[in-house]
């Protein structure tokens, strides 16, 4: 009994040969036995991309196109309201030549003093020993024709200190300058020595510049 046991044990530890038999298979012919080709992942992945990309572009093309509608829109607008837009260009800038005009002639105006108070000024300013002759306002000032008595010696220092009274008189500041245009000479048909001043007028300031306009 014991030695039918031993034969087993002996028999079992020997090592398990397999039997040897050629391999015959041709595996480029046999057929693929994968679940999930891998073909099939990089065929996906390429629709995906192409997808991907449709989609993106098609989004810009939309964007684009909205772009373009919002451009022809407003350039509809600019070339409907450009003809009224020139109409009120061209009558502004009318307005502003007919406003720099007007301030023209009002800085003219009111830079000219009305004669009556000059001369009821210096009517008031006269000395004894001289009287005006004749008063003419002009576009540069006010000339005065004066007839001074006294000596010819004496009488152009009377017409010199009645000079400089008007040139420091505070009421007749609109005037710049007094001078004398000729030299007194003698009137012989009255004696008296005839003086004539001018009282250059100050220049007129600067007219302000209209809104949105050049000075």
């Amino acid at each position: 009994m014991l030695s039918l046991l031993k034969k087993k044990n002996e028999a079992a530890a020997q090592p398990q040969v397999p039997n040897w038999h050629p391999n015959f298979r041709n595996f480029e012919k046999l057929p693929d036995t994968k679940v999930v080709r891998t073909a099939f992942f990089i065929n996906g992945a390429a629709i995906f991309l192409a997808l991907a990309l449709g989609i993106y572009f098609g989004f810009k093309e939309w964007q684009l196109r909205g772009i373009k509608l919002q451009v022809a829109e407003e350039q509809r607008k600019i070339d409907r309201d450009k003809k009224p837009s020139d109409a009120f260009a061209a009558q502004f800038k009318k307005f502003q030549a007919e406003e720099a005009r007007t301030l023209e002639v009002d800085n003219f105006i009111k830079s000219k003093p009305l004669v009556s108070p000059l001369i009821l000024r210096i009517g008031e300013t006269l000395p004894p020993n001289i009287a005006i002759d004749s008063c003419d306002l002009r576009e540069t000032g006010l000339l005065i024709r004066l007839s001074v008595r006294g000596a010819p010696e004496t009488a152009p220092g009377y017409a010199t200190a009645y000079l400089e009274q008007l040139r420091a008189d505070k009421q007749l500041a609109m005037f710049d300058e007094f001078n004398f245009t000729t030299t007194p000479t003698l009137n012989p048909a009255t004696g008296r020595m005839a003086v004539e001043f001018l009282l250059k007028l100050r220049p007129p300031a600067a007219p302000a510049a209209a809104p949105g306009g050049k000075k």
